[in-house]
């Protein structure tokens, strides 16, 4: 069928909202369990009228509209959220780079997306599903500098013969995501023998999450930059000029210059500053658009006179029973690290605690960072394949002076990650895989890892 205009296809598309996906299956598609894939293709059979085929265009070509098919979730608060990214074409290692973004496959088929959103619900099968809403959705001018911005960087590292080292949290809205079974799935790549994991481009969870939040939850969100500084600046450079002004000063005087009461003993003290220094309202800072849609962290570093944080930097509680039955490219650490960005404010003491006890921290720096691939892949995964081992063969346990110790992967692990625990009182505890009782752990980074990462 042709459509002559986007009206029509987003008219076509608002019929199918209320409905379940088994409405549409013409081919009996939704009997295939493995064809992730086989909901869009339901809709663009038996909603639209049109064959399946793997054109590198825009599937309403005329109209410059792809249509993509993205579920989202229930929270626990009655909001949602989207459930995964959203995967757009692969990526041509051999090609994409002879383009300048306008003209790029990536652009030529992903400029405007019709977005057809459903309920995911876990006990429900695939047929079961409702289809919730539509819209069609073009990039803001500050979403399409971002986008831009990322696309060049991925493009950049083709060109120097690193698509091998690319990860999705090296950029902002437009992730290079692994698609394919395992890590098996290799391509060839034009400027280096090194075969690279196959990937597609993608818009992040995060930044499907920001869309979702607009249009089921009506939330309003802060800004940090316009389009006009986006298309001088990277977000990076932008933070850069809106710390600069304040590194080197202490705690104690950026508490006085906001008019903020400082408590030394309250470590959040800091995320009010922030706030201030980033010229934002409240203290939530997953509200700025730009780090909503970027899934950027923020964390906090002390740093002792000797470079030295005092303590391993703290992430989420560990799921063992995930850790045992999911692959290393579905774990809770993949997914942290491979698509997270992080904004570490970085403060400094110039004298130990025994020198000075009222010693003051100062502002030295802020390091907006993701993890490597090549650490993701070695020892973030090394971490996972022995813990992986452990929990098949059964954690052991043994007392010590200061109570009882596991032989999970520990600190002295491999210097970049381990697991230790991280509750409020030794009594909280955990179910293992087998059966045991453990304190709840948590995945740490390793102190002298983090201090490589800020140093100067």
């Amino acid at each position: 069928m042709q459509y002559k205009s986007i009206e029509e296809v987003l008219n076509t598309a608002n019929t199918a909202s209320g409905h379940q996906f088994k409405q549409y299956d013409k081919h009996n598609r939704l009997a295939s369990r493995g064809n992730k894939g086989g909901l869009g293709q339901i809709i663009e059979e038996g909603l639209f009228g049109y064959e399946i085929n793997s054109n590198p265009e825009a599937d309403f070509k005329e109209l410059g509209l792809e249509l993509k098919v993205t579920p989202i979730k229930e929270n626990k608060n009655g909001t949602y959220s989207a459930k995964e990214r959203l995967v757009l074409n692969i990526i041509d290692f051999m090609s994409e780079y002879k383009y300048v973004f306008e003209d790029s496959a990536f652009w030529r088929k992903n400029e405007r997306l019709l977005l057809m959103f459903y309920l995911w619900e876990k006990e429900k099968s695939r047929d079961e599903y409702h289809i919730l809403k539509s819209i069609v959705h073009e990039f803001s001018d500050k979403d399409f500098e971002i986008i831009r911005q990322d696309w060049e960087y991925i493009v950049e590292r083709i060109l120097k013969g690193e698509a091998h080292e690319l990860s999705e949290g090296d950029t902002m809205y437009l992730g290079a995501c692994t698609k394919g079974a395992n890590r098996k799935s290799l391509r060839q790549q034009p400027f280096s023998d090194i075969p690279a994991m196959q990937r597609a481009f993608s818009l992040k969870q995060s930044y499907m999450t920001a869309i979702v939040r607009r249009e089921f939850n009506q939330e309003e969100v802060q800004r940090l930059t316009t389009s006009q500084e986006l298309q001088e600046k990277t977000i990076e450079e932008i933070l850069q000029e809106r710390f600069a002004p304040y590194i080197g000063k202490t705690l104690t005087e950026l508490s006085e210059q906001f008019s903020l009461p400082l408590n030394k003993k309250n470590k959040a003290r800091i995320i009010p500053i922030v706030s201030r220094i980033l010229g934002i309202k409240g203290t939530k800072l997953e509200a700025i658009e730009e780090f909503s849609k970027a899934n950027i962290e923020f964390k906090t570093i002390r740093l002792e006179p000797n470079g030295l944080p005092k303590e391993h930097m703290s992430f989420e509680q560990v799921d063992f029973q995930r850790w045992l039955t999911e692959d290393f490219e579905d774990s809770q650490f993949y997914e942290k690290f491979e698509a997270t960005k992080f904004l570490f404010t970085v403060f400094e003491y110039r004298e130990t605690a025994r020198e000075n006890p009222n010693r003051e921290l100062y502002l030295k720096k802020i390091v907006l960072w993701n993890m490597p691939e090549r650490t993701i892949q070695n020892e973030l995964r090394n971490m996972w394949q022995a813990g992986r081992a452990v929990l098949r063969e059964g954690v052991k346990f043994t007392p010590t002076f200061r109570g009882v110790s596991n032989n999970l992967p520990g600190a002295k692990f491999n210097g970049v990650c381990h697991i230790r625990p991280k509750a409020q009182k030794a009594s909280d505890k955990v179910q293992l895989p087998d059966g045991q009782m453990v304190t709840k752990q948590a995945y740490w980074l390793n102190n002298g890892y983090i201090a490589d990462i800020v140093k100067d």
